[in-house]
């Protein structure tokens, strides 16, 4: 009893203490919410200059990988600084104080609001791009925002947020106000912690486990969540396969697969299957065979689920532990002698048996054969079904009419075409798609946006309305070809 009375002393004891951060949260947030547009641009850019700088970006990244254990510096250092550059680029000249729109036609005036606090929960997957792309979005919104890392992106997130206060004192604001604008829950990261901030927030934007995302859906606060990883891409029979080898292998190899947009699975047309593997391999990609097929799933999930023994690391590495296991550790010493890209294994079966066919946060990518591009996106449904609907689909292909067709068809958000999926999925300086890593999966990932997360997310819209002159129309204006084609008596 004495042990129970402790842990509820220490609850109430954490809820008052993330109380006393939200208020002064919204203390500051009031204060900035009086500032001008250019004031607001100004500490936008402060806040991208404080992970875009290439020594902190350095340092942020280096700690990132020593703090969690996933993904690779100079992979991390080139997502900080192009995924920041391009939100920046993105919000560049782009409305967010007073009167944002007006349609005179219709006496329609826009108006830019805050939401007030923001909860952001970030995942230790990217504990510096993702947790500085939200504070700049909420900071282009006058928001005050209040990041929820993962207990291993703390250190990366905590840093972060002294570097963005730091600059935006450089720029002009005062360091009381920077100091509760921007906020980071303090070590240890916890549930309750975590959940209490939800609460207690205004807005919560939750990017991550999808457990994080149902606690953000429960927990009262109107929140954007994101829907789960398992991209799929097609490769059909009129592809340049070399390009869609080259592309794949970049896009799965990125940040050691850590990408929720990096390929779970690849479904290539059999007329092409051959030729494609082969440049996979050239490019040093290793088909398993069976047994090392067999052997790695035991690595990699325990009782059905990832386990971190593979989550965010290299084929060479992950080839490398296999190697030092029981089994047929000689295969295994020879493959990572090759010193492979990613590793492939042979797939045809979906579901919980089947666990290549789900994410796997690793450069291990699974390979299915479609006899034509309708029986490829025949799988890539089945697979959806099972994991990943919402998200993303990619396509190789020279028939551009096919991407329309998958966008008709598929429950996809996205279709990636003849792109590097990973990069491209949250916005590229080659593609039109906003700058994000928060891709919404709409309602077929379960979430309330199909949008890549961007600032307008992070603002209330009032309208003001005016009267114009009136506009109603006749009946035949609305029935007149109902009528023509069924009469216009009742049923």
């Amino acid at each position: 009893m004495a042990a129970e009375a402790r842990s509820a002393l220490s609850s109430s004891e954490g809820e008052r203490d993330i109380q006393a951060m939200v208020e002064r949260a919204r203390a500051a947030q009031r204060s900035y919410e009086r500032s001008t547009q250019a004031d607001v641009d100004r500490a936008v850019a402060a806040a991208g200059w404080a992970i875009v700088e290439p020594g902190r970006n350095r340092e942020l990244a280096e700690l990132a990988v020593e703090a969690t254990g996933i993904g690779n510096v100079a992979d991390k250092i080139a997502k900080n600084h192009r995924k920041t550059l391009g939100l920046l680029r993105d919000l560049k000249g782009a409305k967010s104080v007073g009167v944002i729109a007006e349609d005179a036609e219709r006496g329609i005036v826009e108006i830019a609001r805050p939401v007030g606090v923001v909860c952001a929960v970030t995942p230790s997957t990217n504990p510096g791009a993702t947790p500085a792309n939200k504070i700049i979005n909420a900071l282009k919104g006058r928001n005050a925002v209040i990041v929820a890392p993962s207990p291993k992106g703390w250190s990366t997130a905590e840093r972060l947020v002294g570097f963005v206060r730091a600059e935006l004192v450089r720029s002009g604001m005062a360091e009381a106000l920077a100091r509760d604008l921007v906020q980071v829950l303090p070590a240890p990261i916890t549930k309750e912690a975590t959940g209490a901030l939800m609460r207690a927030c205004d807005l919560v934007v939750a990017t991550g486990s999808q457990a994080n995302v149902r606690a953000a859906a429960a927990s009262g606060t109107p929140a954007f969540g994101v829907g789960a990883g398992n991209v799929a891409g097609i490769v059909d029979e009129t592809a340049d396969v070399g390009a869609a080898a080259d592309r794949i292998v970049r896009s799965k190899t990125f940040d050691n697969a850590t990408s929720c947009s990096s390929e779970n699975s690849i479904v290539v047309v059999a007329a092409v299957r051959e030729r494609l593997l082969a440049a996979l391999e050239a490019l040093g990609a290793v088909l398993l065979a069976p047994a090392q097929k067999a052997s790695l799933a035991t690595l990699m999930w325990d009782d059905g689920k990832l386990t971190p023994a593979a989550t965010g690391r290299s084929a060479t590495a992950i080839a490398e532990a296999m190697a030092h296991r029981p089994g047929d550790a000689a295969a295994w010493q020879r493959i990572a002698a090759r010193r492979p890209t990613m590793l492939m294994v042979e797939e045809d079966g979906v579901g919980a048996g089947h666990p290549y066919s789900g994410e796997k946060l690793a450069p291990v990518l699974a390979v299915y054969s479609a006899r034509d591009i309708a029986d490829a996106a025949a799988i890539v449904a089945r697979i959806y079904a099972w994991q990943g609907a919402g998200h993303s689909v990619g396509l190789h292909t020279q028939r551009d009419e096919r991407a329309l067709e998958l966008g008709l068809t598929l429950p996809v958000s996205r279709v990636i075409v003849n792109q590097a999926h990973c990069i491209a999925t949250g916005g590229s300086f080659d593609n039109g798609l906003p700058f994000s890593l928060s891709m919404g999966c709409g309602t077929w990932g379960k979430n309330i946006f199909s949008d890549n997360l961007g600032y307008r997310h992070y603002l209330n819209i009032t309208r003001v309305s005016r009267p114009i002159a009136e506009r109603v129309p006749s009946e035949h204006d609305i029935f007149g070809d109902y009528f023509a084609a069924h009469g216009k008596g009742a049923a």
